[in-house]
């Protein structure tokens, strides 16, 4: 007899039997009972240490303070190099703050490199310095 046909016959007769067993007999039942008063005598109590918080704020004003002594180094470092008719160029010079925003466009206006909210010149005062009241008198 082969192993699968063995398999076929015997396979059922197996199953049968454990659930004749596990249902008929109780012994699930019991199984289950057994668990339940093994859990209720040990108690698994699960402590967690908590992390330092971290002062995120101190970390900030300490990276700033870096920065500003490694800016200040550079800066004296440059004047050095530029020599003494120098010293002194960069000290109230500050870093800028924030970039400008770019226009990116693949326009050909002579004002795509600027801005739209750029509030350009004003031109204001060009007609009180011609002494003029009307921009066609000044043509």
């Amino acid at each position: 007899m082969k192993k699968n046909e063995l398999q076929k016959i015997l396979k059922p007769l197996i199953k049968e039997c454990i659930k004749e067993v596990i249902f008929e007999e109780g012994i699930l039942s019991s199984l289950i009972s057994e668990v339940v008063q093994g859990l209720g005598q040990q108690t698994i109590v699960e402590t967690k240490q908590q992390a330092p918080k971290e002062d995120f704020s101190r970390q900030r004003v300490q990276l700033q303070t870096e920065a500003r002594d490694a800016m200040t180094k550079r800066k004296r470092k440059l004047e050095e190099s530029l020599g003494g008719g120098f010293a002194g160029i960069f000290e109230s010079v500050d870093p800028i703050s924030q970039a400008g925003t770019s226009s990116e466009s693949n326009s050909q206006s002579p004002l795509s490199g600027y801005a739209p909210s750029d509030p350009g010149v004003d031109i204001s005062a060009i007609m009180q310095i011609a002494g003029g009241q009307n921009w066609k008198d000044m043509i």
